[in-house]
């Protein structure tokens, strides 16, 4: 039958039969504004937004890549792990297993990594702090592997440099951890008599025990932008002094105009920054 020409033909619909998929780990959201990134292009800029510029907190590893000169980078003491001195328990979990657990989560041993390696030519000794294991708090193996860097420093007779991110003591330990404060200052202090420079880089976070131990006791303290720097957390203070807390306060900024630290450097500019003062303290 011949088809009348005012009869409605059905349109089709053409259908992509290929599930449209955005590859998993390609793309990095933005804690403080929301942009969706490309991991490839925040890579490239060095973790910090091109849009807002905020700084995403980096790895130990990635601290090392962009702070050392290719393939200079030698790690020591890496064998020194946490012992569990207390037998602490939290929520049915043993502080033993909760170490494990997260060593098979980062691949670290513990919350930094130390080792020698070059700053645009100039030798240094380094520990880099990792925020992702256990919140980077200092336990007997970190106040170890510090003290261990300080010593090898003395040495060498070249800088130290700590970059330190941390929530501060590790509880787990208890006055275990603590005494790791006055360890790790006894250290510096070696280093400071034979004029041997120190240098403290602080990132967001560095609070709690770091702060009031080797994080402030720098030659030279710098820090990144907004990073925030403190002992007890801005909420706790508030409470206890029940007043507001001025704008800013403990973010670098505001340390940097009460003197608290003496410079701040964004991330690209950091390695320059170093060997610069590097170069005048030597």
């Amino acid at each position: 039958m011949e088809k009348k020409w005012y009869e409605r033909t059905k349109n089709k619909v053409m259908q992509d039969t290929k599930p449209n998929k955005i590859p998993k780990g390609k793309w990095e959201k933005c804690p403080n504004c929301g942009e969706t990134l490309y991991k490839e292009d925040l890579e490239n800029n060095l973790y910090v937004c091109p849009k807002c510029n905020h700084y995403f907190r980096l790895t130990a590893q990635q601290r090392i890549e962009q702070l050392t000169d290719k393939g200079s980078f030698r790690v020591f003491a890496d064998s020194i792990m946490s012992s569990d001195p207390l037998k602490f328990v939290s929520l049915g979990q043993s502080y033993g297993d909760k170490v494990k657990a997260t060593m098979k989560k980062t691949g670290l041993n513990e919350a930094v990594i130390v080792g020698t390696g070059k700053i645009n030519g100039i030798k240094t000794v380094l520990a880099v702090m990792d925020f992702r294991f256990l919140g980077g708090s200092m336990g007997t193996a970190v106040g170890e592997k510090i003290t261990i860097a300080a010593e090898k420093a003395l040495s060498l007779k070249v800088p130290l440099i700590i970059v330190s991110t941390s929530g501060g003591a590790r509880m787990h330990e208890g006055i275990f951890s603590l005494m790791q404060m006055a360890k790790t200052s006894a250290a510096l202090e070696r280093l400071h008599k034979k004029k041997i420079p120190f240098i403290s880089l602080m990132t967001d976070p560095t609070t709690g025990g770091v702060t009031a131990s080797y994080a402030m006791l720098g030659d030279v303290n710098i820090a990144e932008p907004q990073a925030l720097i403190g002992f007890a957390g801005p909420r706790v203070i508030e409470q206890t002094i029940k007043e507001k807390l001025p704008e800013g306060f403990q973010r670098s900024e505001f340390l940097l105009m009460h003197g608290f630290i003496d410079a701040i450097f964004e991330r690209k500019d950091m390695k320059n920054g170093l060997t610069t003062i590097l170069s005048y303290l030597s």
